[in-house]
Order: C-alpha cells, then structure tokens, then sequence
C-alpha cells in the first residue's frame, strides 16, 4: 500500500485562457433548458421506468415548462422505441415542446431512431461519440483520425436518413462525448468536421452539446473550456453550445452557472440531479438559483411537492431532506438564533408591505414554492424563545411578550429533552395550557364578576372559586387591574405588583378573541406570569391576573 495514496492522482490543466472574459459576466436571462430525465436519468435507475412512469414524467415536464426533452435511446430495446412512437403517433406532444432522441454513431441505431420519430412534426437527433485520450487509448484503441471519422460517418448518416422524411424538421445535435476531459483542439476538430457534413446556418443552427462526461476539475477550469471553444468555433451563429455538467465533485451546479458566463446558450440536466454516479446538474436548483436573482427561469416550480411527488414516484428514488429549495426540512429551523431572526424578517416584511423579499436564512419565499410558513420554524432542545413563539402565534394567534417568550420556551425546552424528539404545534400548546394553568381545575378560578365606578376609582365585585369553594371579592383601585389586585390582596392575601401587560386580538371578524398577558412580581421578587384569553378583553385580562396567581 502506498504511504501517500494521493500520489496517484495528477492535477488536471489550466486552459490557456488569460483574457478569459467570463469572471466578469452575470446571468441575466434563462438558457434553453434540456431535460433528459427520460433518457438519462432513466438509464441510471435501477429499475428503469416502463411507459405508465415515462408517459407521467414526460407530462410533468411540459406542465413545468420544458420546451426540449430528451425522451429516450429508442435503439436500446422495444420499451423505449414504442414509448417514443407512441408519443409521436397519440399526439401528446404539445406544439411548443420539441423532443429529442440519443444515439450512437452507428448506422443500424441512426436508422432506428429516425424511424421512432417517423410523423414528428419537429424533432431533435442527438448522435456521440467519445474522443478523450482515455477513451481512444483504453476503450477504442484509436486513434485521433480514426475518431473523428466515426463523427463524420454519423453525421452523413443524419443528412440522408433526414434527407428521407422533408415532412419533419429535423434538428441536430452532437456531442463529443468526455469533452471535459479531451484536448480542446482535438473536440473542436471533431465538431467542425460534423459541422462540414450537416452545413448548419444562423436560422437552423447545430447543437453542440459540450459534457463534462466526468466532471475531473473545478468550475472555473470547465467555463475556461466553453469560453475557449465558443471563441474558436466557426460559424459561431450558426451554433448552440449546450451544457451537460455532471455531479462528480459535487459542483454541478457551480459548472452550469459558470459555463453560462462562459457564453452557453442551453442547459441539459434532470429534475432533482438523478443520473449515472453522482448525477446530472439539477435543473431545479438551476432554475431556483435564477429565480433568486431576479430572472424568471421559465420554469414553474409554484406546486414543488407535486414536481417532487411524481419524481420519486416515478424514479424511486428520495429527495434528500436537505435538498437545495426541495427537501423537506430546507424551510425550517431549529436552531434558536435562527428562529428569531426568521421570525423577525417576516414581521419586518409584514410592515416593510413591499414587492421584495428580505427574510434572514431564506433565499426564497417558501409560498412561491407552494409551501406554507408553518413548516419554517420547528422546535426540538436545540430552539429558542423565537421559535417557540413563531410557532404559537402562526397556530393559535398568540403572540407572547418578549419575557414571556423567554419564560415559556425554557419550558418547551424541558420538555423536549424529556421526549428526546422534535415537538409539533400540538405539543407546543398542550404545554403551553399546562404551564399557564388555562386548563384543569386551578386553585383560583373566575366564575363571575361586575365592574363599578365611584368617582375616579373602579370598584371589582366577584366570585372566585378557590380550591374548590366559591368566594365573594371585591377591590377598589384606579382601573380593572388595579382593583383585581386589591380585590386578590383583601380576598386571599395575595401581593403581586404588575410590571408588564399587553392584550391583542386573535382572529378578525364576529368570533374574534382576545388574548391578555400579565407579567406580575411578589413582594419578595418572584416573578409570575398570566395569560387569559376570552371573547371580552377586559374578562381576558382578569383571568390573566388570576393566572398569575395561579403560578404562584
């Protein structure tokens, strides 16, 4: 065994690119976007899908908006074939969708793919062939000359099987497959060379489809290669450079954005970055990422969890949770810092009342994506005040004072180390009935009161049920709460001093409630707190105070 294993491996070569221009472009309009989850990401299941999942992924993808998809190998056996036919011969390609077929470059797979696609109105043939020195030498046994006549020999036989069939207006596209991993003269040789036999023109342009079969460097080192090639390559109106990153260092993504800069015109990947090893670029987080910056991706993403659903079901395949805007627990947090800022952006956008967004740790409007705001902050041991009161004011409209949030959530947190789970709204509230007495038979309780004046005084007459037994009160003081107080003090001999209270109401319309907290100190500097909700504010903040009694 080797000391140092890393010794195996070589760095991969900077690109000759010293006036590269693409460090200093931004992305301001969506790429063309390819889907080639029925062909790809297909091949890379291990199941791979029969026509009931094919025929409901295709759906979703033109409800999302996908104008070019990839649907198939149709030279790869008769479930593929029949799928794409099929397609073509039901009808259900919309008029504004352009499918798309992958082939070999060898005559027998040409010739099946152009006849799956016979009465296509408009179709796209997608023909490789890998030119790396990797592959010539180890795979092949080539050489340079030898590959790039397999290029040419497919090319001619794209212009004549198309030459057969005028009714259909055949686009085409050619990949030298490894392109990332190639010598660049070497992949613009072979492209131009196609370029000779299919004699493409600004209004019928060819595709050439540049992969990073494996991806082998960092994102820049793969803009560097597109922006060389889109700089070289003749005739450059009269091509479209595509993008195909794949996912082997886990900058896919990083790789589509740059090589955009670069000077790409389209984009291949799947939803959600299903493909052989590590993936294709994820188209979703693609999209996202524009949508973010300001640029309508042209993708619709509104309904994430139906876009989801039908992925998983038809792959089988999970969507991590903490997937980039799609995974479940994205739009959450647990930690307490985190709640609070969260939960104070989106007061701070209620009152802002603008069209921009501005919420602390979330990139994106949750509700854009179809999701809801109750999912944003959930409570385990490791939460906050913030959290906690998020929670309880989006379920039950409750919106504690700043103390009391600090009181309370010491409370959830207790319970939360009993249960050694997260805790869900019912949890919250089940708790939070329990610790300000707003359930069960308490040692003090109202059961009715009225309300006098005399002179500048108020004067409280009524009737509390103390362990049980029912007991006349009465206090006078300079308003309702002071005169409680008196009444609590003369009935009971209860001291307590209120050092803070507030009221709202909970809901708007003939059923709205209110809700009264009271924060309340002994004579020996306890402090107690209250919470009284009722349909009437001033009973709402009696009972508050009788709550804070209680809590003695």
């Amino acid at each position: 065994m080797l000391a140092d294993p890393s010794v195996k491996y070589r760095p991969f070569p900077q690109v000759d690119l010293p006036d590269r221009q693409w460090p200093s472009r931004t992305i301001t309009a969506p790429p063309r976007w390819l889907s080639t989850d029925l062909r790809d990401g297909n091949q890379a299941l291990i199941d791979p899908m029969g026509e009931e999942k094919k025929t409901r992924f295709f759906d979703l993808l033109c409800k999302v908006g996908l104008k070019e998809i990839e649907v198939g190998f149709p030279s790869a056996g008769a479930t593929e074939f029949d799928f794409i036919s099929g397609l073509v011969r039901k009808g259900r390609v919309p008029d504004d969708v352009i499918i798309q077929v992958l082939t070999q470059s060898r005559r027998d797979l040409i010739e099946k793919s152009f006849e799956s696609l016979e009465g296509a109105s408009k179709a796209v043939v997608h023909l490789y062939n890998a030119v790396s020195p990797a592959w010539r030498r180890i795979v092949f046994g080539m050489s340079r000359d030898e590959i790039r006549d397999i290029a040419v020999t497919g090319a001619k036989i794209l212009r004549d099987e198309a030459a057969k069939r005028p009714e259909t207006d055949w686009h085409f596209e050619y990949s030298p497959e490894t392109f990332s991993t190639a010598e660049l003269d070497f992949s613009l040789e072979v492209c131009e060379a196609v370029m000779d036999v299919l004699r493409p023109t600004p209004d019928h342009p060819i595709i050439f489809n540049l992969p990073a079969t494996v991806e082998a460097a960092t994102p820049n080192i793969y803009a560097d290669q597109i922006e060389w090639f889109g700089r070289n390559i003749r005739n450059r109106d009269s091509v479209v450079i595509s993008l195909h990153p794949h996912n082997d260092r886990g900058t896919g993504v990083a790789a589509a954005e740059l090589g955009l800069m670069a000077g790409a015109d389209r984009v291949e990947g799947c939803l959600f970055g299903n493909g052989e090893r590590t993936g294709n670029v994820d188209l979703v987080t693609l999209g996202l990422n524009l949508y973010t910056q300001g640029i309508d991706p042209k993708l619709d993403f509104s309904d994430i969890d139906e876009v989801i659903n039908t992925v998983t079901y038809c792959n089988n395949l999970p969507v991590h949770p903490r997937h980039p805007y799609a995974g479940d627990l994205v739009f959450t947090a647990f930690s307490g810092s985190h709640q609070d800022a969260i939960k104070k952006g989106f007061t701070a956008q209620e009152q802002r009342n603008d069209q921009f967004w501005d919420v602390p740790y979330l990139p994106i409007d949750p509700k854009d994506l179809g999701r809801d705001y109750e999912a944003v902050i959930r409570v385990n041991s490791q939460s906050g005040k913030g959290g906690v009161a998020w929670v309880l004011e989006q379920d039950k409209g409750l919106k504690l004072p700043k103390r009391m949030q600090a009181d309370f959530s010491r409370a959830v947190q207790a319970l939360a180390d009993e249960t050694s789970r997260e805790l869900n709204a019912a949890d919250i509230w089940g708790r939070f009935q329990q610790h300000y007495k707003l359930e069960g038979v308490q040692k003090y309780e109202l059961v009715d009161y009225s309300e006098t004046h005399a002179g500048s005084d108020r004067i409280f007459t009524g009737r509390v049920r103390h362990d049980g037994v029912e007991k006349s009160v009465s206090g006078r003081g300079n308003g309702l709460l002071s005169s409680v107080l008196a009444a609590l003090h003369d009935g009971f001999g209860l001291s307590l001093d209120i050092v803070d209270y507030s009221e709202h109401a909970i809901g708007q319309g003939g059923g709205v409630q209110a809700a009264a907290y009271v924060e309340a100190k002994t004579d020996d500097g306890r402090v107690v707190y209250g919470v009284g909700i009722d349909t009437d504010v001033a009973t709402a903040s009696v009972r508050a105070l009788l709550g804070a009694a209680n809590a003695l």
